[in-house]
């Protein structure tokens, strides 16, 4: 069938934007009426050929709208032939083979427009990333205005846990940022102020401790911000046109649709029209030439092929549908099935997503749970993410209470915390914290933090009284499921899985390591993303690309198919995806894949089927070697073949 896209008129939208597929299901339910009056019934044609009339109202309307649209342009297409050929189904007796073309392209036309808008909703959520107006400082004093106001070098203040309004750098303040929204990076990063405004380098120059991004969440401090781009500038308005531009690109089958068009449709109706004046060389009449150009009209139309795809992606939709997962049309089940490239984001995709405590190491003879209460108590009195995540997972693993022990806590921005442990000083943080607090650190301790870093880790030192009793790291840990998924990936012919990941380069190394992926590629800000991207659709040609936050979005536009972690996925990356795996299980991914090939089997199976059937009927009906009865027959008999093998689809299983 035609996948040419088009805008219902709001006048014809009856019942709202889902007017079209309610015409195409009135259409099927007139059919049916008609169908069971005629064949099980005794009465006339001006009874059940009302029921077909409607269901031809209803089956041809908003095709008939589209055809007509295009006669005067000269243009005819699949759209058209579909009209003529119920029409003249209806001339020669056949009503029901007639409304079942109408019906079933009707119902593909509607479920496949029904599906669209989602670049629009992908734009609309990109907008929302940012708040609409910022807070200025003018002349000591605080002003709200609209972020489309702003110029650069205006100064404007982020209060606790908003978020940031403009993309610039800190002049005052420290405070953790959370730039998982933009980035993806699964920690809260540190910022300082930049101190010497004067001799301010450029944006991209600037050390990213002191660079913030508009769509980020400030933390637990304010924060005074030099605006250094436009709100048209800005990395999420990037990302709006960036996902714009890719996304408006016509798809290779919608192409391929509109050169096939070109010549079928002319070449039928041109053939029907010629076999109308046959008597003229033929010893026959008018009526049986008319009749036997009718009878080619029908036998031509391309009811089976116009199904033969969107039956089988009806039947791989339902079938992923219930395995949790949501496929965005027939281009992406069938492209995902030719895919031996996926490139994955890290953080919330192939890793937990938040982090966990990996390591607890004691020193100087203590025990690892006096360690981990000296942990606990002071950790619980910060509001710091990892300070959460923490004494979560110590009172878990270690079964642990709090008992207030600790007082006194304040936290040492890029540094730690320091705090009071039963009258003790206690500092937990990095290296940088121990030295500045005159604590001696050993050789062997830094070996050990080394080597923890060296792995992705973010680590803290622990000093109790002026000595290092331990360490503690964290991190971002892989899914359960991950490694042994792509395993399952590896075993069905993936053969290439990138990790893109804003994350740290040592990071994506180890998690790459745990969980067997084949290239890991750091430190990489969105259109870094789709700079790798790109290199990977000019090396494999087609690659997916799965990814659960905005800062996915774009890569995931560019992709050949883009696949979206459901539950923790943002709503940019579910609208921007043709695959969500709702369930935010990646263990699906190995099937959804192993549904795609079989659904482009199938698709390719009946598209064989429908042809070889037309290429049997047009030549026999034209000679007059079979009967309208047969032709109808064994074209109405091809729609139920392909409609059935399309139906296998429904008990698929990846075995």
């Amino acid at each position: 069938m035609s996948t040419k896209t088009h805008k219902t008129p709001a006048a014809l939208q009856i019942f709202g934007k889902k007017t079209e597929l309610y015409f195409a299901i009135l259409g099927g339910v007139f059919l049916i009426i008609g169908f069971i009056l005629e064949k099980w019934t005794t009465l006339d044609f001006v009874v059940f050929g009302v029921a077909y009339i409607l269901a031809y109202i209803f089956g041809g309307f908003f095709i008939s709208v589209e055809a007509i649209k295009k006669l005067p342009k000269g243009e005819f297409d699949i759209d058209f032939l579909m009209i003529a050929a119920a029409v003249g189904a209806a001339y020669i007796g056949s009503w029901a083979e007639g409304a079942l073309l109408l019906f079933l392209f009707s119902l593909g036309h509607a479920l496949e427009h029904y599906a669209m808008n989602k670049a629009k909703k992908s734009i609309q959520a990109l907008g929302n990333l940012t708040p609409k107006t910022a807070i200025v400082k003018e002349n000591g004093h605080l002003k709200e205005r609209p972020i489309e106001t702003l110029n650069l070098k205006d100064v404007i203040v982020v209060k606790p846990h908003t978020k940031i309004a403009a993309d610039g750098v800190v002049i005052k303040g420290a405070s953790s940022v959370n730039q998982a929204p933009i980035t993806g990076e699964s920690m809260p990063i540190d910022k300082t102020s930049f101190t010497n405004v004067e001799a301010l380098p450029a944006f991209e120059d600037l050390d990213r401790k002191h660079v913030v991004f508009a769509g980020t969440i400030n933390g637990d401090e304010s924060l005074e911000i030099l605006v250094l781009k436009l709100s048209a500038d800005s990395t999420v308005s990037r990302l709006v046109k960036m996902v714009s531009e890719v996304e408006t690109q016509k798809s290779p089958t919608q192409r391929r649709t509109k050169k096939f068009e070109k010549w079928y449709v002319p070449i039928v109706i041109s053939v029907v029209f010629i076999l109308c004046f046959a008597f003229l060389v033929l010893p026959e009449s008018f009526n049986e030439s008319l009749y036997r150009a009718i009878a080619v009209l029908v036998a031509a139309s391309p009811c089976a092929l116009a199904i033969s795809t969107p039956s089988a992606v009806l039947s791989g939709i339902a079938r992923a549908a219930q395995k949790g997962v949501l496929v965005k049309g027939g281009k992406a089940l069938e492209d995902l099935g030719v895919i031996s490239t996926i490139a994955f984001d890290k953080t919330g995709t192939l890793t937990e997503g938040k982090p966990k405590l990996t390591h607890l190491i004691p020193f100087q003879n203590y025990s690892i749970e006096t360690l981990a209460q000296v942990v606990l108590e002071v950790e619980s009195l910060s509001n710091h993410p990892l300070a959460k995540a923490i004494a979560v997972d110590l009172k878990v693993k270690f079964n642990l209470e709090i008992t207030d022990k600790a007082s006194q806590m304040k936290a040492i921005q890029g540094k730690g915390v320091s705090a009071i442990f039963e009258s003790q000083d206690v500092y937990i943080g990095n290296l940088k914290l121990m030295e500045t607090s005159g604590i001696d650190v050993s050789d062997a301790v830094k070996a050990e933090m080394e080597g923890l870093l060296h792995g992705g880790h973010t680590v803290m030192l622990v000093a109790l009284q002026n000595q290092i009793i331990g360490l503690i790291s964290v991190m971002d840990v892989p899914r359960k499921t991950a490694a042994s998924t792509l395993k399952r990936l590896k075993a069905i012919g993936i053969k290439h899985m990138i990790m893109l990941t804003g994350d740290h380069q040592n990071v994506g190394n180890t998690i790459a390591k745990q969980i067997g992926l084949t290239e890991v590629k750091g430190n990489l800000l969105p259109e870094d993303k789709v700079a790798s991207i790109k290199k990977l659709i000019e090396r494999d040609k087609k690659i997916a690309m799965v990814g659960d936050g905005v800062n996915d979005a774009p890569a995931m536009a560019l992709s050949t198919v883009s696949i979206a972690m459901g539950a923790a996925g943002s709503d940019v990356a579910l609208e921007t995806a043709d695959v969500a795996l709702m369930s935010d299980k990646i263990e699906n991914l190995p099937f959804v894949i192993g549904l795609s090939r079989a659904s482009k089997k199938i698709i390719n199976q009946n598209i064989f089927i429908s042809l070889g059937v037309v290429i049997l009927l047009v030549p026999v009906t034209i000679f007059g070697w079979t009967s309208i009865g047969v032709a109808v027959a064994l074209h109405e008999g091809s729609t139920i073949v392909v409609v059935l093998n399309a139906l296998r689809l429904l008990g698929f299983k990846n075995d």
